[in-house]
């Protein structure tokens, strides 16, 4: 009897410190973070694959298209100027003299014109007193013919002395398109940005495809939009006038509402660099932005598609092929195989496969969660890492 007693004991306590075994090493739940599954918007959008950049509707980049020594720098760097504003002058009294020249040869062209057509006259008028002298048979018909190629010729010298005056008036205007050539003027109202060159300086022309830095840069402030590289796989989603939203690291990342303006009609393969399709988008309201600057680094995001009140999960919680793991009531994590609809880096829209409420994992990336285990809902921020 007692012998039995004991070895039913000795049964006992082994299993109660099996139990015990097992209940301190039992694997405990893990902590995870969820997010339950509500109706709400969801946006099929694209967006930049490099940074953009802002833009201003005009830049140009001014320089003379002579080279010489600056004269005049009538502008500093900052300065708002006004179109045909002059900005820049190199010096040109060569030039100055050539159409002085040009203007005495004009004013000398028009007296030989007086001179010459006032004799074209006395001699036409010659020519018609012979003619009345011939018909009262006074002079000869030898004498009438001379009087009269004699006036066609001094008119004939008439017309070759105002063509001269029209030949020298074209010479002077030459001149002046000459000065011109040396004299910057500032083409819209605009912003000069930057100045290369100091007065008595000599400044170079900068021709197209000649890496010489050109005289002024004058920026329109008045207008910006933003350019931005698109994958050219998702070039043919986007159309002119597609809403999208920028958002600016100088303006802490706050999103502006937008408008596609201008969609590149080629690609640009640029080397060690993905393909990509430029890409303009406009400001919806200009005036709300205060202090932007021309260069600023800026996201577009184009919108595709909008679905409101539509069940959604958050795009980071759903694994590859389009699957999540579902928290049940125990805790017990399940695999479920979804069929979504639109999405974009922050929701996807859900058509099958979850219910209003349910709870799905979002901190996938947490060692060892995965289907068939035990979690629970982290606490803290740490947990929820």
């Amino acid at each position: 009897m007692k012998r039995a007693f004991r070895s039913a004991l000795a049964v006992v306590v082994i299993a109660l410190l099996a139990a015990a075994l097992w209940w301190f090493s039992r694997p405990k739940p893990i902590a995870v973070s969820v997010k339950a599954i509500d109706r709400g918007l969801v946006e099929a959008s694209i967006a930049n694959t490099r940074a953009g950049t802002i833009e201003a509707c005009q830049r140009t980049k001014l320089s003379p298209i002579l080279g010489g020594r600056i004269e005049i720098l009538a502008v500093k760097e900052g300065d708002q100027v006004k179109k045909g504003q002059l900005l820049m002058k190199l010096w040109n009294d060569d030039q100055k003299a050539q159409q002085t020249l040009a203007a005495s040869q004009v004013e000398l062209a028009r007296r030989r014109v007086a001179e010459a057509c006032v004799v074209a006259g006395n001699a036409v008028r010659e020519a018609e007193r012979v003619a009345g002298l011939r018909k009262q048979n006074f002079v000869s018909v030898s004498r009438e013919d001379q009087a009269r190629t004699e006036a066609d010729a001094k008119i004939a010298a008439c017309e070759t002395a105002k063509a001269d005056v029209r030949q020298a008036e074209a010479r002077l205007a030459a001149t002046r398109v000459e000065q011109g050539r040396t004299v910057l003027y500032a083409p819209f109202d605009g912003t000069v940005a930057k100045i290369v060159g100091e007065i008595g300086e000599y400044s170079t022309p900068s021709p197209p495809g000649v890496p010489t830095p050109p005289a002024i840069d004058l920026i329109d402030v008045s207008c910006l939009y933003v350019k931005a590289p698109m994958d050219e796989v998702d070039a043919p989603r986007i159309q002119v006038g597609q809403a999208a939203r920028i958002t600016l690291d100088a303006f802490a990342k706050k999103p502006f509402p937008a408008k596609v303006k201008r969609v590149a009609p080629y690609v640009s393969a640029v080397e060690k660099q993905a393909r990509t399709v430029e890409v303009e988008v406009d400001f919806d309201d200009p005036a709300a932005i205060k202090g932007l600057l021309v260069g600023y680094s800026a996201d577009v995001e184009i919108v595709l598609d909008v679905r409101d009140q539509v069940l959604r999960v958050p795009t980071a919680a759903l694994l590859e092929g389009g699957r999540a793991l579902v928290m049940g009531n125990d805790g017990l994590l399940e695999e479920r195989k979804l069929k979504t609809g639109i999405a974009n880096w922050e929701y996807t829209e859900v058509l099958e496969g979850l219910q209003l409420g349910e709870k799905v994992v979002t901190s996938l990336e947490k060692e060892g969660v995965k289907a068939g285990i035990k979690a629970r809902l982290a606490e803290s921020a740490d947990e929820k890492k």
